[in-house]
């Protein structure tokens, strides 16, 4: 079992979400947060005065899938976030020991 992790650009979600529901994951975990890669910010002007933003907000996208469908998944999003624009984003795969489900004790796969 496999956790990938996504970081990937706000206006890209709902295309992830849409390639990850048509390989048959049923959850997913998403988390607003703020970062920078090789873009390293940019500048912007509020009321006349420039201001650097430093960090970024992305969309952070987590998902637990079993190893079988572990390449698959790593596909889907990244044909699905890809804009060719520097930002698009990076995919993080750890490895899961265990997997419970709160309400049934079920573990492993079958939580997934």
């Amino acid at each position: 079992m496999k956790m990938i992790s996504a970081v990937i650009k706000h206006f890209r979600l709902d295309d992830v979400r849409k390639a990850l529901l048509a390989l048959g994951i049923q959850g997913m975990t998403i988390v607003d947060v703020k970062g920078f890669g090789r873009q390293k910010g940019h500048t912007e002007v509020y009321r006349g005065a420039e201001f650097e933003v430093r960090f970024l907000p992305k969309i952070k996208v987590e998902v637990a899938v079993p190893d079988a469908l572990l390449e698959k998944t790593v596909k889907a999003i990244e044909t699905s976030a890809r804009t060719g624009e520097v930002g698009d984003g990076k995919i993080f795969v750890y490895g899961l020991e265990d997997i419970v489900r709160i309400r049934t004790g079920e573990r492993g796969e079958e939580a997934i």
